[in-house]
């Protein structure tokens, strides 16, 4: 063999032998913690995993998994590796206006309004529907389930605190979105930070859920699950898709991000679309 032949030879190698730790990697996480992340999209997790084996200073995805799978007090900073937590208030302005056009006038035939925010991160876009619904009148009769596989950044929502320099930024997605008040009212600066009035979390309940692991717990009239299942492959966009179907009441609405789509799935004959530009659908009966 040449030398080329022979250094293409040892990259193949290489990716199989790293393949083969991240399948061992994701395994244990599996086995030792019951959580499963084998469905994920790999180039996102490969880039993630490898995220966190150099802030470790290891030099192997083997040496992360002995870590973790022998000190439990590394899972949380692993999950902080794995999970996505991009998200700001009233993000995509857009999405937020069309909710407060196109559902929101139909949740009023409800006596009661559940909504589950699925993937919630670290609060910002559900604070922003809080503050949507008391706009609208709605939200004393609603509850918001807040939702994230993440148990340190569901912590982080429920504070309710977010970094005051943010507020320009979300303040100008909060008119875009069509804001009927002073965006200011909602928080009160502390220092450094904006904490947000404490009756927006009143009816909010924040908690750990897995998509991938976990049921069903209850039946919404709306279900958002905005920027997530971009990251997952497709058998567990399936699985995910059933979970979410099964959670919805009948004529409920479901909403998705910008990045994803009913079209071609095993729940797309289900649903009829209320807006296709900003994905929401409606569950037929």
């Amino acid at each position: 063999m040449n030398q080329g032949g022979a250094r293409v030879a040892a990259a193949i190698g290489e990716e199989a032998i790293e393949d083969i730790e991240i399948d061992l990697l994701l395994e244990g996480l599996m086995r030792r913690y019951g959580l499963d992340f084998r469905g994920y999209a790999r180039s996102s997790l490969r880039r993630r995993v490898w995220n966190m084996v150099h802030a470790k200073k290891l030099l192997s995805i083997s040496a992360l998994q002995a870590q973790v799978l022998h000190d439990p007090s590394l899972l949380e900073e692993l999950l902080q590796h794995l999970s996505v937590n991009t998200t700001t208030m009233f993000r995509d302005p857009s999405f937020f206006a069309a909710f407060r056009e196109k559902v929101v006038p139909h949740l009023f035939s409800s006596p009661f309004v559940r909504i589950w925010h699925a993937g919630c991160s670290t609060g910002e876009e559900v604070y922003s529907l809080a503050i949507l619904l008391t706009e609208a009148g709605l939200y004393e009769r609603s509850r918001i389930y807040a939702t994230d596989m993440n148990a340190s950044v569901v912590e982080q929502a429920k504070a309710g605190i977010f970094p005051l320099e943010h507020m320009r930024e979300y303040t100008a997605n909060y008119l875009k979105a069509g804001g009927k008040s002073a965006f200011s009212d909602y928080y009160k600066a502390h220092y450094d930070h904006a904490l947000f009035k404490p009756s927006l979390r009143k009816n909010i309940v924040f908690a750990q859920h897995n998509l991938v692991s976990d049921g069903t717990f209850n039946e919404f009239n709306v279900i958002l699950c905005r920027n997530v299942l971009i990251y997952f492959g497709t058998d567990l966009q399936s699985r995910v898709y059933r979970l979410l179907h099964n959670s919805l009441r009948r004529f409920g609405v479901l909403a998705l991000g910008r990045g994803e789509t009913l079209r071609h799935t095993v729940i797309e004959e289900d649903y009829d679309e209320v807006d296709l530009q900003e994905r929401l659908y409606r569950r037929r009966a």
